[in-house]
């Protein structure tokens, strides 16, 4: 059927394994995250520090003298000191409360109350740290725009403090006051102090800019690291079958209508093999079960199912099944056309990862296929990129993909399986009701088609751990990652996705085809 290694293996395993913990997993996250986590972490410890310093502050006010106009002055700027950051702390205990207004009008409260501050201590004191350092802070943040906001008040409200002063409109009235300077020395220490803001900010937004860069390319080589696993762990299991082809047992035998030739591949329930017709000369590919195999409960059982299904399926984008072996046949087989490509996992591994629109393309013909087998209340149960091949036709500009395999099918609707008990599948493409142990439907292969695209544009699977438990455990309990964390994947795409990646069968597109169509228009929207 295919010029390479046939399939990838599939996995029975129980369903207690997915309630052992992932401790294994690395979890891959985009640098604005890493960097969004921190920023709250440091806006929530310094809200704090702003809600407790006041108490101290009044605690010393009988001790601090001052005018009765700056004292006034000081308890108003400290009851808003408090709430300015106990704004900003409660803004900061959750993301989705992060916002540029919340976050803008709580430092802009904050700055101003900082400003009585400095009006009472003195316009040259060293309460102007506090402004230094709620510049830096914010400066340090991802949002430009309140940088820039909250820096340019916190100058201006400087530089207009200490104008007013010198014109003699408010005076200096601080415990430090500068009313005994020349106007020079004033004025050079205000162009001094505003010269130290603005390194303050600079500063801040340049060390905000090396971080982003230095978590950026740490999770770049993150996910390399991630997409070497996962294309080492496909070409293992490819290369084990690879050097197992060649000669068969049945070698330049006839099965029915067909001379077998080498062995094409082996799977997890026989060999196929090259073969041409006896009377035609036409090119096959013969799949038989292995004689071991067949004298095992329920494999013959399996494999004259696959028979049944594949055969029933009348689509350009599933495999088409010419002829099966009746009774009387040494060996159970099904002959099947000759297919010259190669399948998405060879392909994958020679490309890394597929174009948008190429992505679509292969939905949308896998899709078809996939419909065809549902109308026929026909469950995959195993689709993965080793099970869709890649091949050129006459008369067609472009490939054309087909389905392979339906040797783990269900007929839906049935109340159990051949396997009922384990978990059968592929666990990077399996869904999570059937990571479960639980009956599926239709919606299991829309699953698995969206995390083929998801492979196809980010270079790996949504899931991969050290082992198949693992796995399993990441797809039944963890969110799927984005894939826009990933690649560079449009929003629109994304969303598409994670529905189609969606832990409830229910959330998912109800067909292939939709999935399919959904994903179109998304990738043409952007």
């Amino acid at each position: 059927m295919t010029e390479g290694p046939e399939h990838a293996p599939t996995v029975a395993a129980s369903p207690h394994a997915l309630h052992a913990p992932a401790s294994s997993t690395t979890a891959i996250t985009s640098s604005a995250d890493a960097l969004m986590r921190e920023e709250l972490l440091r806006t929530q410890r310094l809200a704090l520090t702003g809600m407790t310093a006041p108490v101290a502050a009044l605690l010393l006010l009988p001790l601090l003298g001052g005018d009765p106009v700056t004292r006034a002055v000081l308890v108003a700027s400290l009851a808003l000191f408090v709430i300015g950051n106990a704004a900003l702390f409660y803004v900061a205990r959750d993301p989705r409360r992060w916002t540029r207004g919340r976050v803008g009008a709580a430092w802009l409260v904050t700055t101003v109350a900082v400003l009585g501050l400095v009006y009472y201590f003195g316009l040259f004191s060293g309460a102007l740290m506090t402004v230094l350092i709620g510049i830096y802070v914010i400066a340090l943040g991802r949002d430009p725009w309140l940088a820039g906001v909250v820096y340019a008040t916190s100058a201006t409200g400087h530089a207009i403090l200490c104008g007013l002063a010198l014109a003699g409109v408010i005076g200096d009235r601080g415990l430090l006051s500068s009313d005994g300077l020349s106007v020079t020395v004033r004025l050079a220490s205000a162009a001094l102090l505003q010269a130290t803001f603005l390194a303050a900010y600079q500063l801040a937004r340049a060390s905000q800019r090396t971080s982003r860069e230095a978590v950026a390319e740490l999770e770049r080589a993150v996910r390399v690291i991630a997409v070497r696993e996962a294309m080492l762990l496909e070409a293992h299991g490819d290369l084990h079958r690879a050097q197992r082809a060649g000669g068969g047992r049945y070698t330049d035998q006839v099965l029915g209508s067909y001379r077998l030739g080498v062995v094409l591949g082996r799977g997890g329930m026989g060999e196929v093999y090259e073969a041409v017709h006896v009377g035609s000369g036409a090119a096959a590919a013969v799949k038989l079960l292995d004689l071991d195999r067949a004298a095992e409960p329920g494999q013959l059982e399996r494999f004259l199912r696959e028979v049944a299904i594949a055969s029933s399926l009348r689509s350009r984008h599933v495999v088409r099944v010419l002829e099966v072996g009746d009774a009387s046949a040494p060996v159970p087989f099904l002959a099947m056309e000759r297919l010259h490509g190669l399948d998405l996992s060879a392909w994958l591994r020679e490309h890394g990862r597929m174009s948008v629109d190429d992505v679509v393309e292969l939905v949308r013909q896998v899709s078809l296929g996939l419909d065809e087998a549902r109308r026929a209340g026909i469950v995959h149960r195993d689709l993965k990129p080793q099970n869709l091949f890649r091949t050129d036709e006459v008369g067609r500009t472009g490939p054309t993909w087909k389905v392979l395999d339906f040797g783990v099918s269900k007929l839906a609707g049935q109340s159990g399986t051949l396997t009922q008990g384990a978990v059968v599948g592929t666990p990077q493409y399996m869904a999570p009701e059937q990571a479960s142990g639980l009956d599926v439907d239709h919606r299991a292969d829309v699953y698995a088609l969206a995390a083929i695209a998801f492979r196809c544009l980010t270079g790996r699977p949504p899931f991969i751990g050290a082992s198949a438990p693992v796995i399993l455990f990441q797809v039944v309990h963890d969110p799927a990652p984005r894939a826009s964390t990933l690649a560079p994947v449009s929003p629109a795409v994304d969303a598409v996705l994670q529905r189609g990646l969606a832990k409830h069968a229910a959330a998912r597109p109800d067909t292939a085809t939709e999935l399919a169509a959904a994903l179109a228009q998304a990738a043409a929207a952007t």
